[in-house]
């Protein structure tokens, strides 16, 4: 999808070649539990979304223009597979459904919180963040280093052709990698989590703000 046909304001998004290289490493079933943790103008919730048929997004941002984007996007598509939970994880998503994807976006200087929680929640989870900043790229690697973890690290840095007079230059964008961590072996025959019925319900949780579009 092209990055023009969002509305965006002035929240960071997942650019268009980024988003489908994240997109492509969360390999979603048509019945995935995608959480999209510090998901900004929702651009990855929306996708993700119109790409199954059966599953739900549970986009979590915790500032309030984000979460009015991520809204506004949500109308101009016509989506009702996506939840906007307002606030940071990992604090709001201890009510939500277990997640069998997980997308994160920014983390607010909580990853390693992030990444205990919902892989706790669910061992056979599927985790793909995206990382800009080298700080944040340490941390992510001194987690799966503690952890003992293995991950698939690939950077990717995009340039575009801009009119310059009449000539075109290639402009490069900051890079981003993508960090993939993928879950323990399932144990029953490969089956998703709604086969094996352990979906959660979602219940009511007070100081938490929950709307589905």
């Amino acid at each position: 999808m092209k990055d023009t046909e969002f509305i965006r304001g002035k929240i960071p998004m997942t650019k268009s070649e980024v988003r489908a290289v994240s997109l492509s490493k969360l390999n979603l079933r048509d019945d995935s539990i995608l959480y999209d943790i510090g998901a900004g103008t929702g651009s990855v919730a929306v996708e993700a979304a119109l790409s199954m048929r059966y599953g739900h997004v549970y986009a979590i941002e915790h500032k309030e223009e984000g979460c009015r984007l991520i809204q506004e996007n949500l109308e101009r598509f016509g989506l009702d597979k996506v939840t906007v939970v307002r606030g940071e994880a990992p604090d709001v998503l201890a009510g939500l459904p277990v997640p069998d994807r997980v997308f994160v976006g920014g983390s607010g200087g909580r990853m390693a919180e992030i990444l205990d929680f919902v892989r706790k929640r669910n061992p056979q989870v599927q985790i793909v963040i995206n990382v800009a900043a080298l700080e944040t790229l340490a941390a992510v690697g001194n987690y799966l280093k503690e952890k003992g973890i293995s991950a698939e690290i690939v950077s990717i840095q995009v340039a575009k052709a801009q009119a310059l007079g009449s000539y075109h230059l290639m402009q490069g964008q900051n890079p981003v990698y993508i960090v993939t961590i993928e879950g323990e072996s399932r144990t029953e025959s490969g089956k998703s989590l709604t086969e094996q019925g352990k979906i959660e319900t979602m219940g009511s949780t007070k100081g938490k703000m929950y709307k589905k579009f």
